[in-house]
């Protein structure tokens, strides 16, 4: 791993090289955009995504409409103050008007009330819509996540689904605020700030005016300089913590491979990276503090001492100078607003198209028009002429598009099945044998409708997969897999995942027929004792038990069986196989299996090697030939007589 040092020094480089480029209005050829690069989206797209989330936002217009007249009429209220101090220090106190200056000290307590009361609203508005927005959008981006492609969430990641659930959204519920209500309203109190700054005198506005330049100036070193070094502060810590999630998942492997100290180095030098970019900021931050804090009392003595001119020269007042003093505070923080929601809202529409390439990439095999429910009972499964190509990560998660997924839109791999053709009657059991990579999970995956085929048609009951509504067909399926999945929450919660409504006696019922009702009541906590993330509190035979247990309790009628036995103990191994034989009983099952004892009694045996169907038959059919399937059994029978003969390694 590179030293803090030259982390921080590459950082500092690719910065140069970054502003470089926005300066001379260019982006480096050979660099190659990402999602975050906001740079490199078309403007005409991001223009197109800005429209169609304006759209999403129409139902809450009457909201939005009634936020920014509370602002407005909040920002008028304050340009009174100043006018009133104007004329008590002129008229009312020379004048030693008692009563009036009582009558405009208790109108101006009411306008101060009523503008606190408005600004309150609006605040207590604006956080109820962006809870509402953000709750839709997070709502409906997860439920749209939820059912994409397995290519596309495999080309999104773990991590680039997190941020767009979190930070993205975040950053867009509050867009309209940033983009439209916020500049507005600063719009609004500059212009009628400067009015009654040239009312008051034209010749100090024009002084004032000078001013705003380097405040503009200040906030661009802010935007420019300051916020890139927290954006990539934040890709820092996404990797820290991902680095941290990683290495206590190990936990065990770092201890078994003593690298302690070397997690807690590495762990160290990103952490001491981000600390360099933070000192960065910081220094930058001070320039700019120190900028504002000269530019403040600047401007409080150039109105003193230029207004104080020309009051000697009876051109204005004492009070137009408090006045234009207090107008002028009041013009530096819209100015400074404008200025900065316009680097806010870059960022927003740039996590705003994040969301959006997610939220229009096509859903995972949408149901086609007139498709028919799935049938409550499976009579055949029929694989005709299928080849498979895995759909490559689509460019689209890369650099903005939305890929198609599926067809001959979608760029495929090479194919890893060819020319597959099988029929599996109902309720056979059917084992798919060969080495790795020979295409056995595939298949299943075709079955199980997470794929479709490339070319060929599956079947089931004559019907073409993808003729039927995936929901109801995917509710017959039942699936056991090697590398046991089980979520952070009870044991019976994860048994009943695929059947919620289950009662208590099917649950029991479900956990004898696993072999784990006795390990799970030896629990302090029985069914409901909480298992950690991923099952950590179980070992692999529980938790092996457990998945069994839940496909048991789902009662489906297709079951795809992924080494389910390979975690096990000889004994429970046993007990396991006795329940699968009563599982598997009248329906129609597809086992994967390295241990070709495990299959001896299937219906059928499919024999597959580099993608292709070899051979298939009865266990008796193929050991009564010259089979290759012959031929992996006394291969697997030889190795296993030799480490019965070969001395134990304990002696």
């Amino acid at each position: 791993m590179d030293s803090s040092r030259r982390r921080y020094a590459r950082f500092r480089q690719q910065s140069r090289e970054s502003r470089r480029r926005k300066s001379h209005g260019t982006t480096a050829s050979h660099a190659a955009p990402t999602t975050s690069d906001a740079g490199a989206r078309p403007k005409k797209r991001r223009g197109g995504y800005f429209r169609e989330y304006l759209k999403w936002l129409k139902p809450f217009w009457r909201e939005i409409l009634s936020v920014l007249l509370l602002a407005l009429v909040a920002a008028g209220l304050s340009l009174i103050l100043p006018r009133a101090t104007m004329h008590i220090v002129d008229v009312v106190l020379p004048q030693r008007q008692v009563g009036v200056l009582h009558t405009i000290g208790l109108a101006l307590l009411l306008i101060i009330t009523v503008q606190q009361v408005c600004d309150w609203f609006r605040n207590w508005k604006m956080a109820r819509l962006n809870a509402r927005v953000l709750f839709r959008l997070r709502q409906r981006l997860y439920n749209h996540m939820l059912r994409l492609p397995l290519h596309e969430l495999f080309g999104l990641k773990t991590g680039g689904i997190t941020s767009r659930l979190s930070g993205d959204v975040d950053s867009v519920t509050g867009i309209v605020q940033i983009a439209v209500i916020t500049p507005a309203v600063a719009t609004v109190k500059v212009v009628l700030t400067l009015m009654m700054l040239v009312w008051i005198n034209w010749q100090m506005c024009m002084a004032a005016v000078f001013l705003l330049p380097p405040l503009v100036v200040l906030n661009l070193v802010y935007i420019r300089r300051i916020r890139p070094i927290y954006r990539s502060m934040r890709d820092d810590r996404q990797e820290i913590d991902g680095r941290v999630v990683e290495t206590f998942g190990g936990i065990r492997v770092v201890r078994g491979f003593g690298r302690e100290r070397f997690e807690a180095a590495s762990y160290g030098k990103l952490h001491h990276t981000v600390i360099r970019k933070q000192l960065l900021a910081r220094v930058y931050e001070h320039l700019v503090g120190s900028g504002w804090g000269y530019l403040i009392p600047l401007c409080a003595l150039i109105i003193i001492w230029f207004g104080g001119t020309l009051v000697l020269n009876d051109q204005t007042t004492v009070g137009g100078i408090i006045a234009f003093q207090m107008y002028v505070m009041m013009l530096l923080a819209p100015v400074s607003t404008i200025v900065q929601s316009y680097g806010q809202t870059q960022q927003a529409l740039a996590a705003m198209e994040r969301i959006f390439d997610v939220l229009n990439l096509p859903l995972d095999k949408p149901d086609a028009p007139g498709a028919e429910r799935a049938p409550r009972r499976v009579e055949s499964i029929r694989f005709e002429n299928v080849s498979f190509a895995y759909p490559q990560m689509p460019a689209a998660l890369a650099v903005g598009g939305s890929g198609e997924e599926g067809g001959t839109d979608a760029p495929h791999r090479d194919n890893v099945l060819h020319d597959v053709n099988l029929d599996v009657p109902g309720g056979a059991t059917v084992a798919l044998v060969g080495p790795s990579g020979a295409g056995k999970t595939t298949v299943t995956n075709l079955v199980a409708r997470f794929y479709d085929p490339t070319v060929g048609v599956i079947r089931l009951n004559g019907a073409d997969l993808r003729d039927l509504q995936l929901r109801s067909f995917r509710r017959l399926l039942g699936i056991v897999q090697q590398d046991v999945f089980l979520f952070d929450g009870s044991i019976a919660d994860n048994i009943r995942y695929g059947r919620p409504n289950a009662t208590r006696e099917e649950l029991l019922t479900a956990a004898r027929r696993a072999n784990a009702h006795e390990f799970i009541e030896a629990f302090p906590d029985g069914y409901e004792t909480v298992i950690g993330e991923r099952g950590v509190r179980l070992s692999g035979g529980q938790a092996q038990r457990v998945s069994i247990a839940r496909a048991i309790l789902a009662d489906p009628q297709i079951l795809i069986l992924d080494e389910a036995t390979s975690n096990l103990d000889t004994e429970s191994e046993q007990l396991i196989q006795a329940s699968l034989v009563e599982l598997m009983g009248g329906r129609t099952t597809f086992v994967i299996a390295h241990r070709l004892s495990t299959v001896v009694n299937a219906d059928l045996i499919v024999v597959l090697h580099e993608g292709r169907v070899l051979e298939t038959g009865t266990h008796a059919d193929l050991m009564a030939r010259d089979s290759r399937y012959r031929g992996m059994v006394e291969r697997q029978q030889q190795s296993a007589a030799r480490l019965d003969q070969e001395p134990s390694w304990f002696g």
